[in-house]
């Protein structure tokens, strides 16, 4: 047995499996669609084996991508799970043979309850097809299993049916990254659509500060004080005039400069970059990463508000 070339047939016959189901997609795909952004309660996907998984990882998808949804176990259904179900709910059944005896012993409590069954099997004439409001039915195409019977690639095109269940109803929502942010705030996608240089920045009394009249040694003192790695030299009314860095002391000293004889106005970098409270964190560390550097100063209406360090936006997982 050639080893490489068996693993590339799986693939060969899974990828011919996906671009059958693709050209089947149609007016059932649109009728379910339909139903399902037009749900007023919720879609429960329901499975058994290989498709319960797929099943899960479909809610998962639906529910990250604005469609409330969740996974229903079809054996604990007929122990209870069952009051779940509403009447405004959609459960959507994954069986490719689409006799599953745990889907359909669930089936007339479904009816029952009132909620519409839609259905996505392989088979036509199954029990489940006929008893689904709605039904697409997959292409003949073979799995990839060696004797043609493990769900291989009935559960790829699932997944892929799913998938693109979810992305179509987005779309229809208008779903946008704030709506993302909110259904991800753990993960650095989310962080980096939602956190702002004001959730992040040293403010107050631990930023650093000195007026654009003081003595660098003022301004050392201030720096160690603050351990920020920058010092923002300001006039009376807060406007910023410049930065003292880390760096910029190291050059001063490099230099063999009497550093207690020096005033700020000597040394600081005028101009800085800078960024503002209510920009996004994401933003603020590309500006530092395109300047190579390591804080910002931070402004608002009323002139300097704080400092926001590079290594407090990777701290919380934000990266680029």
């Amino acid at each position: 047995m050639n080893i490489i070339q068996e693993g590339k047939k799986v693939f060969e016959i899974e990828i011919d499996a996906l671009n059958k189901t693709k050209d089947i997609i149609g007016d059932s795909f649109s009728a379910i669609v339909e139903a399902i952004t037009s749900c007023e309660g919720k879609i429960i996907v329901t499975g058994m084996g290989k498709p319960g998984h797929i099943a899960k990882k479909i809610a998962a998808t639906l529910a990250s991508l604005g469609t409330p949804a969740f996974y229903l176990h079809p054996a604990e259904a007929m122990h209870g799970d069952l009051g779940m179900i509403t009447s405004k709910d959609i459960v959507f059944a994954i069986s490719y043979s689409g006799e599953s005896n745990e889907i359909l012993n669930i089936l007339p409590n479904i009816k029952l309850i009132g909620s519409k069954l839609i259905a996505l099997t392989g088979n036509a004439d199954s029990t489940l097809a006929k008893v689904a409001d709605i039904c697409d039915v997959f292409p003949k195409f073979n799995e990839a299993c060696i004797l043609g019977l493990a769900p291989t690639s009935s559960t790829t095109a699932a997944l892929c049916y799913g998938d693109a269940i979810a992305v179509v109803a987005s779309n229809i929502y208008d779903f946008q990254n704030l709506n993302y942010s909110r259904f991800h705030p753990a993960g650095s996608l989310g962080k980096k659509l939602v956190i702002k240089v004001s959730d992040l920045m040293a403010k107050e009394n631990n930023n650093a500060i000195v007026y654009e009249n003081a003595t660098l040694k003022e301004a050392i003192i201030e720096l160690s004080k603050k351990g920020l790695g920058i010092v923002n030299v300001i006039d009376k009314d807060h406007n910023l005039l410049g930065v003292i860095t880390d760096g910029d002391l190291r050059r001063q000293l490099e230099k063999g400069v009497d550093i207690y004889h020096l005033f700020v106005y000597d040394v600081m970098t005028k101009s800085p970059k800078t960024t503002t409270k209510g920009q996004l964190a994401v933003d603020a560390l590309k500006i530092m990463k395109e300047h190579n550097v390591s804080c910002l100063p931070v402004l608002n209406e009323e002139g300097i508000c704080g400092t926001i360090r590079l290594q407090d936006i990777i701290g919380i997982g934000i990266f680029l």
